[in-house]
């Protein structure tokens, strides 16, 4: 290297530092607050990653505490524990608790469980998907006790080609044509069920029964 270009580049190695120690010297107190900030911020997503782990975990003991009692008959203890993780949780057993404690409410007075199906239908903030199975599953709780014409137009929203729900919401459909004694109804959607290649093979098990009773026509009662 000629010494006029080694000089050069010390000239400006120098010039570089000095411009580096104004820069510090004008911002020092910026740059430590901006590092001390990075450094808290981290920290703290740190943190709150932690807590919300660990309160998952403390989450799925307790649910899983209360299927044990559900298990073993022990509907009020069950649904103590099932009725404080809905009000306290924030992670995703929140959800599944609300459901969960409706299915218990059902299993005690449909319409009780179906009612907490309602609520759970008409919160927003559950989204599209999980308001539309707790329609559904507010219609299987009804489907034995209230007027076909009342749980039907709900899940025939729900039948479309498309929703994730329309299998079930079609099988309720033909059930409620069935037990209304209108065949050309559960017919109609029995076919559907057939025709989707998508339908579960569970439900194509079943569907042989279905269209051998609606081709036995309805069943006359006798004195």
């Amino acid at each position: 290297m000629a010494p006029n270009d080694e000089f050069i580049r010390e000239v400006d190695e120098e010039y570089r530092r000095d411009q580096m120690a104004q820069i510090w010297k004008r911002y020092n107190g910026v740059i430590i607050g901006v590092a001390i900030l990075v450094v808290a911020s981290v920290g703290g997503w740190r943190f709150w990653e932690h807590t919300q782990e660990t309160r998952a975990q403390a989450a799925a003991v307790r649910y899983e505490e209360a299927l044990k009692f559900s298990r073993e008959d022990k509907s009020k203890e069950s649904e103590a524990i099932l009725e404080a993780l809905a009000k306290e949780d924030s992670s995703g057993y929140a959800l599944l608790t609300k459901f969960r404690l409706a299915a218990e409410l059902g299993t005690q007075n449909p319409e009780n469980g179906a009612s907490a199906y309602d609520a759970l239908a008409s919160d927003a903030k559950l989204g599209s998907l999980w308001q539309d199975l707790a329609r559904l599953r507010a219609a299987w709780l009804r489907l034995d006790s209230a007027d076909p014409a009342t749980i039907r137009p709900a899940l025939e929203r729900l039948a479309v080609p498309g929703n994730a729900w329309r299998h079930s919401a079609r099988e309720l459909l033909g059930l409620s044509g069935l037990k209304a004694g209108d065949m050309d109804y559960a017919g109609r959607w029995f076919d559907q069920i057939a025709a989707d290649r998508d339908t579960p093979p569970s439900l194509k098990q079943r569907l042989t029964v279905y269209t051998a009773l609606v081709a036995g026509g309805p069943v006359q009662v006798t004195q």
